[in-house]
This record gives C-alpha cells, structure tokens and sequence, in this order.
C-alpha cells in the first residue's frame, strides 16, 4: 500500500490486536461508508482483531454501530461512555456515573445555547443533539477557522473541556477524552497488559480531536486528509495513508492484514 511517509514495516503492526478508529471523514467519506471500508472492517474482524470506533458522535449512532457493524466496542461521545454487547444486550458503561454525566450537560447545553445566542453569529446545535447524553455538539461545516477558534476559546473560559473534529466542536464537563476512556477500555474490559499496549493496538484518525490517541497509541495512522491540519496537532499520526478518509482506512486495514499474515 502506499504512504505519504515511509510505510509502516510488517514487523512493526504484526503484534496488532486491537484497531481503534475515528468515523467521521475517517471511516465515513463525505458522509458515506464506502463498500470497501465495511469490507475492511470485516476483513479485521475475521482476522481476529477488535475494531473499536472512537468518536465524538451521539450514543444514538453508537448503539447502532455496536449493533450491526463487526466491532469489539464503540466509545462514544469523546470518552463519555464505551458501548459493547454483553450477552445479546448493549451496554453503556460510562465515565462516571450516567446520572451525574447527563444532568452536567444539560446545564452545559443551557450555557452553550446562550453563548451562542449572545454571539449573534451562524453557529448552531448539531441536529443529533437529542440523541446524545452526555456532551454537547456544534456544527461548524462552512464556518470560518477563526471563528471557531474562538468560540471553542470561549466555551474553554466558561470550565467546558473542548475537542475540534472536522465537523463538531465537542463539549462537556468532565476529565476524560478519547484517550482515557481507550486505555479504560483496554486494560479492564479486554484485560490488556498496559506493557503490551504499544504493540498489541493502532490508530486510525483525521481530525485535531484524534491528537491524545496519536499520542497514546504508538502503531498510529492518519487518512491523507488530515494534511491541513497538522499544523494543529500536538501529537501526529507515524504514517499517513495516500488515500483521504474510508479509501485510506481500507488502505491501512490491508496494511495491518498484510502484516498479521506475515508473522504466521
């Protein structure tokens, strides 16, 4: 497969068991799972590695995902929660406490609606608002960079914690983030040894939200469409695909594919 860098060597993903994923404009491409990223997706899941979305979308899409993709696990809201099956059932385990998370946000959702309306600019709730429980999404497609800059500075100043993806800025109240719940994720409910981690997982990401797991993850990968923004990361990928968003994802699987099949 092609890299923009130097291309990963089999030796360095043929420990890989665990695949976590951003989805949007990392799976998805232009709103859409391509045919060939849901093959990969059960491409990994035959081969026996766990494919975990990582994403800041609502626990609506993420109980649909645990539900009819081939994933081990999603975590949704940015941290807030893992979702998994556990005998037939999903499950939600959260952060903290669901309780305490949902009755944070709907005093949160209150302040970020009157900053918004006090700014008088274009800026809006995102349309799954309602499908979400412990965060609050913003819209930004089409918005000015600085703009959103600067109401994510805001909200920062008001105690919010802020994560920017390439089509939300994300907000809650809390002390976790994508990476925080991924290592929950991994050392508890799958029992990985925290000295395996480096080699057992990878990353896939495209966004400035992806930073932390760039920085947890070592095996760590960006669809080429994360370019514009590197700039911005305080953490980057290791390799960046050629292909952007769900054709760089089927890229990478094979990648990983290639090497498993490699150290047999």
């Amino acid at each position: 497969m092609t890299f923009v860098n130097l291309a990963p060597s089999a030796a360095e993903l043929q420990h890989v068991r665990y695949l976590f994923t951003d989805i949007d404009d990392t799976l998805t491409t232009e709103g859409k799972l391509l045919p060939q990223t849901y093959h990969a997706l059960w491409d990994l899941s035959r081969a026996g590695i766990a494919v975990v979305p990582v994403t800041g979308g609502s626990a609506g899409w993420c109980e649909h995902i645990v539900r009819a993709w081939p994933v081990a696990a999603v975590i949704g809201e940015s941290g807030a929660y893992a979702v998994t099956r556990r005998s037939g059932e999903v499950v939600f385990d959260y952060w903290e406490d669901g309780a305490l998370q949902g009755e944070r946000q709907r005093r949160h959702l209150q302040a970020i609606e009157n900053l918004i309306s006090e700014k008088g600019g274009t800026f809006r709730i995102a349309h799954d608002q309602v499908f979400r429980l412990a965060d609050v999404a913003i819209d930004i497609q089409g918005q000015d960079p600085r703009a959103v800059e600067e109401l994510a500075c805001d909200i920062r100043a008001m105690g919010g914690t802020v994560a920017i993806s390439s089509i939300h800025i994300n907000t809650w109240i809390g002390d976790y983030d994508k990476r925080a719940m991924s290592e929950r994720l991994l050392t508890g409910a799958f029992g990985v040894d925290p000295a395996e981690l480096p080699s057992a997982t990878a990353f896939v990401g495209d966004s400035r939200n992806d930073a932390p797991m760039f920085g947890f993850i070592p095996n760590s990968f960006g669809v080429s469409n994360i370019v514009p923004v590197l700039p911005h990361l305080q953490h980057v990928p290791k390799w960046i695909s050629a292909q952007p968003a769900g054709l760089g994802f089927a890229d990478i699987a094979r990648t990983i594919l290639d090497a498993l099949g490699a150290s047999r």
